[in-house]
């Protein structure tokens, strides 16, 4: 099968959403389902607001995964993330939702989403958020990684 069978939002006029919105997000087959390997994405511009202030937030998010049947496609996730730009979500729950609706999109084996948020106040705030297939290596993996985790200072 092809994959722009499979894909809807590429080779189309693009349409940004102004609010959270999941539902934009596609995904195609993992030619290389017998393989461990990592796939990351480095998004350096997502933008979100401050669900007290509406002031905006900026932030550069890494997501990490091990796919496992379904991947996600890229244009999809850029809109998904482009889709944060209005909405108001505090950094340690953006970076959680993100990781949540990427699980129950692809079923990945083990992913990871870190935020590398610009100082607002003199303070940044780095969160990082990890989950591992329940029952098998990658949840062990996910423990190991979370505690051991250290970000730049």
């Amino acid at each position: 099968m092809e994959r722009k069978d499979e894909l809807h939002l590429l080779g189309r006029t693009t349409t940004y959403r102004q609010d959270y919105a999941p539902e934009v997000l596609e995904t195609f087959e993992n030619r290389h389902q017998e393989n461990d390997y990592w796939v990351r994405f480095n998004c350096p511009e997502f933008t979100s607001l401050c669900p007290i202030t509406g002031q905006p937030d900026f932030a550069t998010i890494y997501i990490d995964y091990i796919p496992d049947v379904r991947m996600v496609e890229s244009k999809s996730l850029k809109l998904y993330l482009f889709s944060y730009r209005n909405h108001g979500d505090f950094h340690e729950d953006c970076v959680n939702k993100i990781m949540k609706d990427l699980i129950r999109l692809m079923d990945p084996k083990y992913i990871e989403v870190t935020g590398i948020f610009t100082p607002r106040g003199g303070i940044s705030i780095y969160p990082y958020c990890n989950y591992g297939r329940p029952g098998t290596k990658y949840e062990k993996l996910a423990e190991q990684r979370l505690f051991s985790h250290n970000l730049p200072k």
